[in-house]
């Protein structure tokens, strides 16, 4: 058993786990840089950033930089969505004009218009299970599958009772247009690399 196992049976055993305690024993583990760490419905994922996992994420990031600035950007950020622990770090997340930190200096979910993923092979499944439905309970306008082993992108909009209504995939080199939703923007998805 590690320390994480102890220390997060002993808060569990009190009726004390929260994301808080989980990342704060994360927080004291050796983990090698460049390893994105989340919490999705209390177990704990850690995968390592390969590089055209990062060129997907920091080309959306230019992108979204036409309709909103540096501060309403976030990537692998540590944000609280509904659910049974879910803390999640979204590889892209984008929130609303005058959006304020909570007191734990966190965004909070219910500022957050866009949300994307880039699939990596070990943990593909909760972006599209349990975090596109987190992402639905939390009403995130948009949210983005960007999947390098398709070569397609998965589009979620008109989030409603938990689920997405609308969805519309893309082959990687056709363009997302997101003009009618708060992002404001067609989205290029011609230099997206493929794994």
């Amino acid at each position: 058993m590690t320390v994480l196992d102890d220390r997060t049976e002993m808060a569990d055993d009190m009726g004390e786990l929260t994301l808080d305690v989980m990342f704060e024993s994360l927080e004291k583990m050796p983990i090698p840089e460049g390893t994105k760490v989340e919490i999705v419905g209390g177990n704990i994922f850690m995968s390592p950033q390969r590089h055209t996992h990062w060129q997907i994420i920091f080309d959306v990031l230019e992108q979204l930089r036409v309709s909103y600035s540096r501060a309403q950007l976030a990537s692998d950020v540590r944000i609280d969505f509904p659910g049974r622990l879910n803390g999640f770090a979204c590889d892209v997340a984008a929130v609303a004009d005058g959006a304020v930190k909570d007191d734990k200096g966190r965004w909070r979910h219910q500022d957050v218009e866009f949300v994307a993923e880039v699939i990596s092979k070990d943990t593909a499944a909760n972006d599209y299970g349990p975090k596109k439905t987190a992402y639905a309970i939390a009403e995130v306008p948009v949210y983005l599958i960007a999947d390098p082993y398709q070569g397609r992108c998965h589009l979620f909009t008109q989030p409603k009772d938990g689920e997405y209504m609308t969805e519309t995939t893309v082959v990687f080199g056709t363009d997302i247009d997101l003009t009618t939703t708060c992002v404001a923007l067609t989205l290029t998805t011609a230099d997206f690399p493929r794994d």
